[in-house]
């Protein structure tokens, strides 16, 4: 079973930079797809960033420019570099895996999410 954990988290000031990342155990299949989501209070879960299985990468337009997905080879399978942050950016932020490489919507594991904060 995939666990994931996520790190890096935090509270910054509007055109600040985090980089959030993904340890993840249990990731034994051999192609999966990777994302990060996100959820601000009394909205849906958005995917905000994929890397397919063949190394696609794959941003939400409101993040492209800003944000860059990166899937890593050893402590964490996958981080998420932030920077020009805003206030509307500020959301709980997940790492999710989807060990069957389609990629679809349902087919994602989440983790249990850190949470980053943008003020003005």
């Amino acid at each position: 079973q995939v666990q994931l954990v996520e790190s890096g988290g935090g509270s910054v000031q509007a055109g600040g930079s985090l980089t959030l990342s993904c340890a993840a155990s249990g990731l034994t299949a051999s192609r999966y797809c990777l994302a990060w989501f996100r959820q601000a209070p009394g909205k849906e879960r958005e995917r905000v960033a994929t890397v397919t299985p063949e190394g696609g990468m794959y941003y939400v337009p409101s993040v492209k420019g800003r944000f860059t997905i990166s899937q890593e080879n050893f402590k964490y399978i996958m981080a998420l570099q932030m920077i020009l942050l805003k206030p509307e950016d500020t959301a709980m932020y997940y790492c999710a895996a989807d060990v069957s490489g389609s990629c679809h919507a349902s087919r994602f594991t989440y983790g249990q999410g850190t949470q980053v904060t943008v003020s003005s």
